[in-house]
């Protein structure tokens, strides 16, 4: 009953957000042009989620490089425009523009955080990439929506990413080094900060140094694609000792924030994101056909579809691949579980300190 809900739900939000997008009093330069193409309305032909086959995949080059003002529709115009990227370690990076939805997809998320491991009032440690990414204004903005301060340590992965590919290895672990103490020196300086916003390896780093439960986090608000059930269950019981809440997600630019299932033990630590339905939607898809959803416990491609007035992004195929996983209690639509880089690229991904 639950699931049918949920995708009666995501019908009627799909069918609102074409509407918006493919509308010329309020609709982005691109879907309107994109439409004048066509010879049929999307606004009269897409009546659910499924329909929206019928507009093709989306492809990754439309994000890369300019105008990005083709992206802001005319219903939000005059509003403040935030540009967030992705990628960019090889050539143009994507871009996504934002105006609230970094803020909304957070104050959702933190309608799932316990408030006994995340408590209000606490302060945050931030220790990961800002830049032109959103993750640094989105980790602040959930620590003031849960009344507190965030404490910001940038971590450039771009540079990561060129040492390692210049076989530079020293200078990787000195710049990784260098993160860390920074997070540390804020970690002593300020004991109201509980909470904390880190990726599995720079996670790792510091518990090198210090317990963080000593040092009094309570919980750990956890990101990336290096991210697997063994670390998962190293971060819990070892990292964390067992003391300090682990809540690892599956956040992009492009789609907002995946909420993990919440933890079994009967799911032997696999790391199980839900997308944050109906304001985006995740399939997994055959590897050899991307039109065609895998059956529940098999791997596949992730193929995104993001559905904001912000931003209409419909059937892209991800740079990741993750195995389908069925609804749960707390989420009850699809979720992908062990989410990491695609395999099927020529390149192999370098993830340096995420």
């Amino acid at each position: 009953m639950r699931v049918a809900e949920a995708r009666n739900r995501l019908d009627a939000h799909v069918r609102e957000i074409v509407s918006w997008h493919f509308d010329p009093a309020t609709g982005c330069p691109f879907w309107l042009d994109y439409a004048a193409k066509l010879g049929w309305d999307p606004r009269k032909e897409i009546a659910c989620y499924d329909d929206l086959e019928k507009l093709g995949g989306f492809q990754d080059e439309w994000l890369r490089g300019g105008p990005v003002r083709r992206w802001v529709p005319k219903g939000l115009a005059g509003k403040p425009i935030y540009v967030f990227e992705t990628g960019g370690s090889t050539g143009v990076p994507k871009s996504r523009v934002n105006i609230d939805d970094f803020r909304i997809d957070y104050e959702m998320f933190s309608e799932t955080l316990n408030d006994a491991s995340f408590p209000k009032g606490a302060d945050w440690l931030m220790l990961g990439p800002s830049g032109p990414r959103r993750l640094r204004l989105a980790v602040e903005h959930l620590a003031q929506f849960r009344g507190g301060i965030s404490f910001c340590v940038d971590m450039d992965p771009r540079w990561v990413v060129k040492l390692l590919k210049k076989g530079r290895v020293n200078e990787m672990h000195e710049y990784k080094d260098h993160v860390v103490e920074q997070g540390l020196t804020l970690l002593r300086a300020h004991p109201n900060i509980q909470c904390l916003f880190t990726t599995p390896k720079l996670l790792e780093a510091i518990c090198e140094k210090v317990s963080l439960v000593k040092a009094g986090i309570k919980g750990v608000f956890c990101g990336g694609t290096q991210m697997t059930p063994q670390f998962h269950r190293f971060a819990r019981e070892e990292l964390l000792e067992g003391n300090a809440e682990f809540v690892p997600t599956y956040g992009n630019t492009l789609m907002g924030l995946a909420c993990h299932k919440p933890f079994d033990p009967a799911d032997n630590y696999d790391i199980i994101y839900h997308p944050p339905c109906p304001r985006a939607m995740v399939e997994v898809v055959s590897f050899d056909d991307e039109k065609s959803v895998v059956g529940y416990g098999e791997w596949g491609r992730g193929r995104l579809t993001t559905l904001t007035k912000e931003f209409f992004m419909p059937r892209f195929l991800e740079r990741d691949e993750c195995k389908r996983t069925p609804p749960c209690e707390k989420y009850p639509w699809d979720g992908c579980a062990n989410v990491r880089p695609f395999s099927g690229f020529q390149t192999k991904v370098v993830e340096g300190v995420y």
